[in-house]
């Protein structure tokens, strides 16, 4: 029995060792004819192991670059396609440049140190003042979106004062809003909201006694165990 550590490596395992099979007896065919009509029928096989990426743009062009590689880039047969070489697959992609920006606080973003940026340049006046109140509240709402707890706010004043470099001053301190308009309502609260609704089945109160439904009859008691006069 021959086992898989002592037959050949397998260049793309994906397709088996029977489509390796048959490249090498592509290779082996001495016929360019006979081997140009294997080389389709190899191609023909290996799309049909592969039937969901038939829609896949240029799927014929992958299986001749495959087929190619498998090859070791030795067969030769007329291909629709360019020929790919082996240094076309052995070529590091060009280096992707990444920004490096250093945000001082990574909850506020770097859009947040534009916009200060921008509102600096703004002459002193009620535009300015208003826009300083403007990224303030911004300010608190980004910070409330990851911090769940309330934030004072001569910490977002003394962030803003540090971030714009003493640039931006807010006129009226007590112009933030309160900390429960940012807060968005939790499912919870929503469901325990739900719960103090009274009942429209008229079956409990509030108060954990019973009252009469739209029939006139009550629920606590039935007719038939009321106590009988003598």
């Amino acid at each position: 029995m021959d086992y898989n550590t002592s037959l050949p490596h397998m260049i793309i395992p994906e397709y088996g060792r029977n489509i390796q099979k048959m490249i090498d007896f592509a290779i082996s065919v001495e016929n360019r004819e006979e081997r140009n009509k294997v080389a389709q029928a190899i191609i023909n096989v290996m799309g049909q192991l592969n039937p969901h990426l038939r829609d896949v743009t240029d799927f014929k062009h992958k299986l001749w670059d495959h087929i190619f590689v498998i090859s070791d880039f030795k067969l030769d047969v007329d291909s629709p396609y360019p020929k790919p070489t082996r240094e076309t697959f052995q070529t590091k992609p060009d280096r992707v440049m990444y920004p490096s920006n250093d945000i001082r606080y990574k909850h506020y973003g770097k859009t947040v140190e534009k916009i200060i940026a921008k509102a600096k340049e703004y002459p002193d006046g009620e535009e300015k003042n208003a826009l300083t109140e403007q990224i303030a509240n911004l300010m608190k709402r980004s910070y409330l979106a990851w911090n769940r707890d309330s934030v004072n706010d001569e910490v977002i004043l003394k962030q803003l004062d540090e971030l714009s470099k003493g640039g931006l001053k807010l006129a009226d301190p007590t112009a933030l809003r309160s900390t429960q308009t940012f807060v968005p309502r939790t499912q919870n609260q929503s469901r325990d909201r739900d719960k103090k609704k009274p009942s429209s089945n008229g079956k409990q109160n509030n108060n954990g006694g019973f009252r009469k439904d739209n029939s006139g009859s009550s629920n606590n008691q039935n007719n038939k165990f009321k106590r009988k006069p003598f």
